[in-house]
């Protein structure tokens, strides 16, 4: 490991990164969100992961380590936005009475998901968010990410194996 004045554990060069970095960052969020309180915590949330992960990140990654960490964030947030709102569009009848162990289970299945999508590496959480949330093709994932079309349904396999794996386990 590098010395500690050149760590990001280190608390000036942690206070130095923040100052360079929280602006722009947040500016950034609220460029994707349009929400400065969903921006703003989110470049917080972002800034945390840093400290606790100081030892991981080495300075010259940090902004960058600050910037993904926030947009896989944010791309959370809104995958979850859009199940819970492709939820509420389904029709309920008011036959269809719903026992309360069913809505428990229902419940605990939804934050069984979420959990398996933010276990999922970076690039597999990406194109599992573009394709079954944004309803993007593999080919047009491919060509947003730059790599092949097979290297995305490598990825969106993967991602589906490990959370089935994440999902039952549970």
């Amino acid at each position: 490991m590098a010395d500690t004045e050149n760590s990001v554990c280190d608390k000036k060069v942690f206070n130095q990164i923040f100052e360079l970095n929280s602006q722009t960052l947040c500016n950034y969020l609220y460029y994707q969100c349009g929400d400065l309180q969903q921006a703003e915590d989110l470049a917080q949330e972002a800034f945390i992961k840093l400290w606790n992960n100081c030892k991981k990140v080495i300075v010259e990654k940090a902004k960058a380590f600050l910037y993904t960490v926030a947009k896989n964030a944010f791309y959370n947030q809104v995958a979850h936005k859009k199940v819970v709102l492709e939820y509420a569009k389904i029709p309920r009848s008011s036959s269809d009475i719903e026992t309360p162990e069913y809505k428990i289970e229902e419940n605990e299945f939804m934050e069984k998901l979420q959990n398996a999508i933010n276990a999922l590496p970076e690039g597999q959480r990406e194109v599992f968010l573009l394709n079954r949330i944004n309803k993007k093709t593999y080919k047009e994932i491919a060509e947003m990410l730059g790599v092949s079309q097979k290297a995305v349904e490598k990825r969106m396999h993967k991602a589906l194996v490990k959370m089935r794996k994440t999902i039952n386990n549970i």
